[in-house]
């Protein structure tokens, strides 16, 4: 649904709010594109409780008001459930447009969400141009990583780290969520290190990834967004695979509600009177 913006009281702050499947991000971002104030939280099963909260969250970490947002643009798995957005877009444009900004020579994408993972071509400025997407198995996503370090009975924060310690290749080659679980619980249950199957479990996301990304072809350079982005594992095992160095936003959970940021403020200025 399509917003008004009151341009009496226009504000040059705009906001995204990405709702994805496991985690709803808000970026309220100033005129000159820098981030005021961000916040990160469990979407939970109620989007647009969680689209609130997390929006009154950045807020207050910003001192603002929601009257004081010009424009807010909501994208992401729930962007329908943003009560308080103007607009909503993809976070297929999303993703692109912030990864886009940070990092201008990016021409490609790799966006691992909580359930889904996205490879996209981008042009010079930063509109998608062609993706894959890979939506219907949670296999190589967020989720995935959660079951994996529960099977490995690790931290899901430890468990790259870990990874990096590997001193024998060990396989798991099941691209299904649970089918991969019984393998990592089998190689567990015959002693095999934790560290190895560590790395193998970050190997079947990187030939899943690698994958996605040879249907559309590799365009450097590279960037890599989502929360996934965080852990040093799976960012070293898809450089390895693609013979290539990605480059990873500081905060690389938040570039879809960035990239809607941005887009808000494009809205925002087109709207602007004189």
């Amino acid at each position: 649904m399509e917003g008004g913006v009151d341009e009496d009281k226009m504000s040059t702050i705009v906001a995204g709010v990405d709702v994805g499947s496991l985690c709803t991000k808000t970026v309220i971002m100033g005129a000159d594109r820098s981030i005021l104030s961000f916040s990160i939280l469990r979407s939970g099963s109620f989007y647009r409780g969680a689209a609130e909260t997390s929006m009154n969250i950045a807020l207050k970490s910003a001192r603002l008001e929601l009257s004081d947002i010009g424009y807010i643009v909501g994208t992401g798995y729930g962007r329908a459930k943003v009560p308080f957005a103007n607009s909503q877009v993809t976070e297929i444009s999303c993703h692109a447009r912030g990864a886009a900004w940070l990092f201008p020579e990016v021409r490609t994408v790799i966006d691992i969400g909580g359930q889904d993972s996205k490879v996209i071509h981008i042009n010079d400025e930063g509109q998608p141009m062609n993706f894959v997407m890979n939506d219907k198995c949670a296999a190589g996503t967020g989720r995935f990583l959660e079951v994996m370090a529960g099977a490995l009975e690790v931290e899901l924060d430890e468990m790259g780290k870990l990874s990096l310690g590997a001193q024998k290749e060990v396989e798991v080659s099941s691209i299904c969520t649970v089918f991969a679980e019984s393998e990592v619980i089998s190689l567990f249950a015959e002693g095999c290190d934790k560290a190895n199957i560590a790395a193998a479990i970050y190997q079947s996301i990187a030939r899943r990834i690698t994958g996605m990304v040879g249907q559309l072809g590799l365009r450097e350079r590279v960037a890599m967004t989502g929360g996934v982005a965080m852990s040093c594992g799976i960012v070293r095992a898809l450089e390895k695979k693609l013979n290539t160095t990605l480059l990873i936003p500081e905060e690389p959970q938040i570039m879809g509600a960035y990239g809607a940021a941005i887009i808000a403020g494009e809205r925002l200025a087109a709207v602007a009177p004189g």
